[in-house]
């Protein structure tokens, strides 16, 4: 039995380590892909299913002044260098401030929107609603990732 614990425990110490030097690194690179793989989408009409959302909710809070079409290239376009920031490791501190401040417009459909985010509100989301709804997790994944990089500032 004794032997038992001791092969669970190198086992346990083992997984502890992989963990320790590989689940940063690897939440960073699931993060670039997401954000790439959506961004990609956005710059081809039709293809993401947030894409009218989207595009409504900026030219809501532009008053108008960015059109539709123009919104959605600029949206492509940040969530792309999101996902390259989280690719390449390269400027994660911006790379961070700009998930940050892309995930505070994401939500806010919630409240520009609510019907078209909830079927019954605020219990039953839509498929766009669920869409947007799992950004709290990406949320909780750029905040993991933002101890580690603000943890690590040498002021």
């Amino acid at each position: 039995m004794e032997t038992f614990k001791n092969i669970n425990k190198h086992i346990e110490q083992n997984v502890a380590f992989w963990l320790r030097q590989n689940s940063l690194w690897l939440l960073r690179i699931s993060l670039g892909i997401v954000f790439i793989w959506f961004g990609f989408l956005k710059f081809f009409p039709g293809l993401s299913p947030a894409q009218d959302l989207a595009t409504r909710t900026i030219s809501m809070l532009t008053f108008g002044l960015i059109t539709p079409k123009i919104a959605i290239i600029i949206l492509a376009t940040w969530e792309t260098i999101i996902g390259l920031g989280f690719l390449t490791g390269k400027f994660q501190r911006a790379t961070l401030v700009l998930l940050f401040l892309q995930m505070v417009g994401t939500f806010t459909p919630v409240f520009l929107f609510p019907n078209e985010v909830f079927t019954q509100i605020p219990f039953a989301p839509t498929l766009e609603g669920q869409y947007i709804i799992k950004n709290i997790v990406i949320v909780s994944a750029g905040l993991v990732l933002g101890a580690k990089v603000f943890g690590n500032r040498k002021d």
